[in-house]
């Protein structure tokens, strides 16, 4: 293999570079190739990405670009690579999936620089492919938000999609965005998948209820792909209608509960705004 003092360099430009999502040894010979060419690497955190190049026994410049990089930063970034070959990764995986570097490659675009994906590991696909659930047809909805109403409103919004939901998630919330699961969509089947690649990668599929009482019993760590399957043929009429809209009525008026669970349900809103008002009463 030729040493990295005689490869050639790489033309100008971005080149998005996936890296791995724990087990080092996912990183490509390609990636490996443009890590070593480039001039320069748009990263994250320039410790955690240290720490890879040091793996590699690479040694090039690392710029932080991450969510508090503002306009300046972008500006100087696409303007350098006129000249120089930059690689965008993240801490792991891919970038741009749930990551800050969709607003630099908009960016880089704009100003018509040739952009290059090199593809890799991605936490999101990963999972999936450990489920079991439904692959035909999936929606990536990235973080789902920490405060109960926001992700209440979330789920309730994807809850007619006829698809497999896939969401990041962290463990000290795991067993909270299960419980709204539980709520909003009764009956689903749902996974669990941390530690992906690493020593003690697992994934449990399960329903909400046992999920949540396996994690209370055993509080996870580290990062987790979190899944729902899609809703199934026999599911409306497997929900708790009066359930859902108590549960909405703790933090929401008669007439926003209605379309809350009209919305995650299919149901008539005229007539579940009727019921809030008796449950209300």
């Amino acid at each position: 293999m030729e040493s990295e003092a005689t490869r050639q360099p790489l033309s100008a430009g971005l080149y998005i570079v996936a890296t791995p999502i724990g087990n080092l040894g996912d990183i490509t010979l390609r990636a490996i190739d443009i890590l070593a060419r480039c001039d320069g690497v748009a990263c994250e955190d320039t410790r955690v990405t240290g720490k890879l190049m040091k793996h590699l026994g690479l040694s090039k410049p690392l710029w932080r670009y991450d969510d508090h990089s503002g306009e300046r930063d972008r500006a100087r970034l696409v303007e350098s690579m006129a000249t120089r070959a930059v690689a965008l990764v993240s801490d792991a995986g891919t970038p741009l999936v749930s990551d800050p570097g969709f607003r630099l490659v908009a960016a880089a675009r704009e100003a018509a620089v040739p952009i290059t994906t090199i593809p890799g590991a991605c936490a999101a696909i990963a999972g999936l492919t450990l489920s079991g659930l439904p692959n035909d047809r999936f929606l990536f909805a990235g973080f789902l938000p920490v405060k109960d109403k926001a992700r209440g409103d979330v789920l309730s919004g994807l809850a007619a999609i006829d698809a497999t939901l896939i969401f990041y998630e962290t463990g000290p919330r795991l067993t909270k965005s299960l419980s709204a699961i539980e709520r909003t969509l009764p009956g689903r089947a749902v996974s669990v998948a941390r530690e992906l690649t690493k020593l003690h990668e697992e994934c449990r599929t399960g329903s909400a209820e046992e999920l949540i009482a396996h994690y209370e019993a055993h509080p996870p760590k580290g990062e987790i792909v979190l899944l729902v399957g899609p809703p199934g043929e026999s599911e409306p009429g497997d929900f708790d209608i009066d359930a859902l809209l108590r549960d909405a009525l703790e933090t929401e008026k008669p007439s926003q509960a209605a379309a809350r669970v009209a919305k995650a349900t299919g149901q008539d809103r005229k007539t579940l705004y009727a019921r809030a008002l008796e449950l209300r009463r």
